[in-house]
């Protein structure tokens, strides 16, 4: 038998939680500033990064299997390791340009990065007692959005600073993401060597998969035949739409040359921007929002969430019109959408919390999860065709326009939403 190695959290917890946010982060900006650089059209830019996002929707179908065949330990070592060669062969593979090749490596991470976020989470779990599982979770959290932040932000600006030294985009990126990849090796052998043996880490027993997926079917049943699912339904697919529909043009615009509507900027102002400022906004204003709802409740709290959501969209329509020269409109700008963003986002959480109440509340929260992943996906995947078809500022003026839609679904949200639910000592 292997010896049980420590279980200190501090051991394992960041490590692990690092590798939830750093191929995420890949696999959903990365390869948007990679096939940007590859010369890609937004078109195709937008619809195959958007369909990345599928395996983020599977997780819930691909649960049932990671609970019964072998251990979360083994399941999150695995998929680490995977990752790790998936990130080195997309660095090799970069150069050589294949498309098709590139596109597999990325879905094969995307796929990886969901099932290891099921198995992590697991983990963690039996791991840790309950008491230790509520004391490290802003632990867990703090090392995601930290994996976040270098994914995001502290890669591009390396490829960034290898292009100012002379190395073409493309060819930046092979080092960058080769590199990252021996990083996550490192990680991945830490991991392998300080994650505890929990006994109670086995397979599920007592059910095939084939019941687990029907009991899946009978939860989903019971969530759509829940009180009001149509009005969740329409809230939780469209309060984003703003949101959903510019996410995946930022970098796009970013980038583009000033000839066709964009603002021309390299991959290290684009990793300061989105990655980097970008990022530290969102999480102050999903800070700032958990003290509120905290403090007024969710339904005081959901129209100005919901304004300070959509109408920061503004700022990209003006920074189309203007197209600063300098660095720092942009970064404002883009402060300012993410702030509001990350506040106005507290309430589409909270929403997710009240619908899921009940008997089930864990698995309707996670069905309500795969809308929300369906929610920045849908819009994704023809916002790219739009944005060619009428240029930037007339697209960021229709995104404009979506806001009328968050807005409609919020006051139809907000009639049935309990006084005082969310808000602290209330029941």
């Amino acid at each position: 038998m292997l010896k049980k190695t420590s279980a200190n959290p501090w051991a394992w917890v960041p490590s692990v939680y690092i590798f939830e946010g750093l191929p995420n982060a890949i696999v959903n900006t990365v390869s948007l500033i990679v096939f940007k650089n590859m010369g890609m059209p937004n078109d195709k830019l937008t619809l195959y990064t958007s369909l990345l996002s599928f395996p983020w929707i599977l997780k819930i179908v691909l649960s049932p299997f990671v609970d019964s065949v072998s251990r979360k330990r083994t399941w999150t070592v695995v998929m680490q390791m995977m990752m790790v060669v998936c990130t080195c062969l997309l660095g090799l593979t970069l150069p050589k340009g294949s498309l098709s090749l590139i596109l597999v490596l990325f879905l094969v991470t995307a796929f990886s990065s969901s099932i290891h976020d099921i198995a992590a989470d697991g983990f963690y779990m039996l791991g840790l007692d309950e008491h230790r599982q509520s004391l490290f979770v802003g632990v867990r959290n703090t090392f995601f959005r930290l994996a976040l932040l270098c994914g995001q932000g502290l890669l591009a600006i390396i490829a960034g600073v290898f292009q100012n030294h002379g190395q073409d985009a493309v060819g930046s990126w092979s080092v960058t993401l080769v590199g990252c990849s021996a990083v996550m090796a490192l990680v991945a052998f830490w991991d392998m060597v300080s994650m505890p043996r929990p006994a109670a880490d086995a397979p599920r027993e007592g059910k095939g998969v084939k019941a687990t997926l029907l009991e899946l079917a009978e939860l989903f049943r019971s969530f759509v035949a829940k009180k009001e699912f149509l009005l969740a339904l329409f809230f939780l697919l469209l309060y984003r739409l703003p949101e959903a529909f510019s996410i995946k043009m930022l970098i796009p615009f970013l980038k583009d040359a000033r000839e066709v509507g964009g603002l021309a900027m390299g991959d290290v102002q684009v990793g300061l921007a989105n990655g980097t400022i970008g990022v530290i906004a969102l999480l102050l204003g999903g800070i700032l929002g958990g003290i509120a709802g905290g403090r007024w409740g969710l339904k005081k709290c959901l129209i100005p969430m919901a304004l300070s959501l959509a109408l920061p969209c503004v700022v990209y329509l003006y920074l189309s019109l203007v197209q600063p020269m300098g660095v720092l409109p942009v970064y404002l700008c883009i402060a300012v959408d993410q702030f509001g963003y990350g506040f106005g986002f507290t309430a589409y959480t909270l929403y997710m919390l009240y619908y899921s109440r009940g008997k089930f509340q864990t698995s309707h929260y996670a069905f309500c999860t795969v809308l929300m992943t369906f929610s920045m996906m849908l819009p994704g995947l023809v916002a790219g065709k739009i944005q060619m078809a009428i240029g930037y500022p007339a697209f960021f003026a229709m995104v404009m326009v979506c806001c009328l839609v968050t807005v409609a679904v919020t006051l139809l949200i907000r009639r049935i939403i309990p006084e005082g639910y969310g808000k602290k000592d209330t029941q």
